[in-house]
């Protein structure tokens, strides 16, 4: 049976995804700097037998091309390589050889589990008919994100595939289970910087100034009412603003405040109108207070869709391949994530993949300096994806 031979060679190839998650585990790289991850993926895939192709400068698009008859169908299959700047705290073997940098992401294992699939697939070439293209993308975790550049540079075409499937690791959930949700899943998020201007001056004479801390306290709170008052109840948004910079004193009124947030939502319409509203309330109530602003919004990733009957049937079919009881709902997830791009563009599916053991004390979140991954997910990531990317074919 094939469920059978792909988890043959699921646990034969095992060992070696497990030595590649953990090589690149400890050599992470930044978004777009990925010269080395993407020098070690290439010499994996020349070692695999597969034609490859460099894209967005440190991406790499295979294909393979099944020798059972001729068919027109493409699916394609995606990981993301980047790492992020965090220092990392575990105490492992192969932890982050490189200060500040971790892969506390899991992409380290969202490639090393696609090069397994690639592996897997390419000793079953004789056994299918159509063409699997793999896509190892850098810079997910920084805008503009690296799917957008594959895309402007034609990665979903010659050929284009009729679907795209991703997976990422999710510490919730136990590992050999799976996770899915249809529809709307990840939301849009847009960086929004706002520089408001005053007068500055000694604190003990506030009116000689133009105070801008009350300017700015007086707008971050008004603003909270374009989601309370202009969202629709339906529709999740979340605007929310992490850094409020004033370098003042306990006595000094300074002369500008700058404020860093973002805002997300489920709407790709009610998005930019957002938009719209947080600039003009924004400079209104700045102006009103004497004040003025200036607002720089940068559109980051959209709206992550999946599809639904595509979604349904990759459901069904991880089902059969794991059985009922290791699939699992998802909620939305106000997260964001560039496999959006894919997605509003082409059939797409993206499904979490579990790496918790609490037995084993791994239980740390995404982003987080101890996150790490039961590597016997790497087993059912490569396994489940060769599946998925067969019976779609």
């Amino acid at each position: 049976m094939l469920k059978e031979r792909i988890r043959e060679e699921a646990r034969r190839i095992h060992e070696e995804a497990v030595q590649t998650r953990r090589h690149l585990h400890a050599h992470p790289e930044l978004s777009f700097t990925e010269e080395n991850t993407a020098a070690f993926v290439a010499a994996k895939l020349d070692a695999i037998g597969l034609p490859y192709e460099r894209m967005a400068n440190t991406g790499l698009v295979a294909l393979l091309q099944g020798k059972k008859g001729m068919s027109d169908k493409v699916v394609a299959l995606r990981a993301d390589m980047d790492a992020l700047p965090i220092h990392e705290l575990n105490e492992v073997p192969y932890k982050s050889q490189t200060p500040g940098v971790m892969h506390a992401c899991g992409h380290d294992g969202h490639t090393a589990s696609l090069l397994g699939t690639a592996a897997i697939l390419k000793s079953m070439e004789q056994e299918f008919a159509g063409t699997i293209k793999f896509i190892f993308q850098p810079g997910e975790e920084c805008t503009p994100g690296g799917a957008s550049i594959m895309i402007r540079e034609g990665v979903l075409q010659n050929p284009a595939p009729q679907c795209i499937l991703g997976q990422h690791v999710m510490p919730e959930l136990e590992a050999g289970k799976i996770g899915f949700r249809a529809g709307r899943y990840m939301a849009s998020a847009d960086e929004i910087y706002i520089t408001v201007h005053g007068k500055g001056g000694h604190g003990a004479m506030p009116h000689t100034t133009i105070d801008p801390v009350l300017i700015t306290s007086h707008m971050i709170v008004a603003l909270q009412q374009i989601v309370s008052r202009n969202a629709n109840p339906t529709t999740p948004s979340v605007l929310s603003f992490g850094k409020v910079t004033a370098n003042g004193a306990h006595n000094v009124i300074p002369d500008k405040v700058t404020i860093d947030g973002t805002f997300r939502t489920m709407d790709e319409a009610w998005r930019f109108e957002a938009h719209r509203r947080i600039e003009a309330m924004a400079k209104s109530i700045v102006e009103s207070m004497g004040g003025t602003c200036e607002v720089k919004i940068i559109v980051g990733y959209p709206v992550l869709i999946n599809e639904e009957k595509l979604t349904a049937a990759t459901r069904q079919l991880t089902e059969e391949y794991l059985g009922k009881e290791n699939v699992v709902d998802l909620p939305i997830w106000m997260a964001a994530e560039d496999f959006a791009s894919y997605s509003q563009l082409t059939d797409a599916c993206f499904y979490r993949l579990g790496v918790r053991n609490e037995a084993r004390g791994i239980t740390s979140g995404l982003h987080t300096a101890t996150f790490d991954l039961d590597e016997s997910s790497l087993e059912t990531g490569a396994g489940l994806m060769a599946w998925l990317a067969l019976k779609s074919l």
